[in-house]
């Protein structure tokens, strides 16, 4: 195995989901590097539908985190649950955003891609983009953890897209899909288990 492909295997062995961050800001210079990163990933038809809100602290940080946070505590209460535990979930969600120096919030536009008369073919395209966006997380992350930052991703965003959207003025035609918390990790990470190629591998 060649060097390069041991780097490749070993970031992708050893990226985990990093949630506590300690205080150090992240240069901009790094913060282009990564970002950029995710714009080398594949997408259908190469319509690049991926867009960026990349925020960092300030009273645009404080605005996403309270409009995300008001929202997640209505669906808590909807759900039944008690008012102490949807007040501990909602506290837990507010630190984890507001702590992470950099906030990435990772949005889908269907714009630029193709449009069908027929429901089943614009849903497809729908999917491909969907598709596209999440391959651009995912190279990021990747990219994240090469520069010895840590990250994770949260799909909170998709469940309040259009907060989100008013909170960070974002246009109309940019779909929240999810968001990436990144930092210098304060903590390692945890193991988690993983399936065995065949058990989730067919084989033809």
């Amino acid at each position: 195995m060649t060097a390069g492909k041991r780097v490749f295997y070993q970031l992708a062995g050893t990226r985990r989901s990093i949630r506590r961050f300690d205080s150090r800001p992240i240069p901009e210079r790094l913060i282009r590097r990564v970002v950029g990163a995710a714009l080398r990933a594949p997408s259908a038809h190469n319509r690049q539908p991926w867009r960026f809100a990349i925020v960092q602290k300030g009273a645009g940080r404080d605005d996403l985190v309270d409009a995300m946070a008001e929202r997640f505590h209505k669906d808590l209460m909807g759900d039944g649950l008690a008012e102490e535990d949807v007040e501990r979930r909602v506290n837990l969600s507010r630190e984890r955003l507001r702590s992470a120096p950099l906030v990435v919030v990772v949005c889908m536009t269907m714009e630029d891609m193709d449009t069908y008369a027929d429901v089943r073919r614009q849903e497809a395209e729908r999917t491909m983009a969907v598709q596209s966006v999440a391959l651009a997380a995912g190279q990021l992350l990747l990219a994240a953890h090469a520069e010895g930052l840590g990250g994770c991703w949260m799909c909170a965003p998709l469940f309040a897209p259009a907060e989100v959207r008013e909170a960070l003025g974002l246009p109309a035609t940019w779909e929240p899909q999810g968001l990436l918390a990144l930092g210098y990790p304060a903590e390692p990470g945890r193991e988690t288990s993983r399936r065995q190629l065949d058990d989730v591998a067919v084989w033809r």
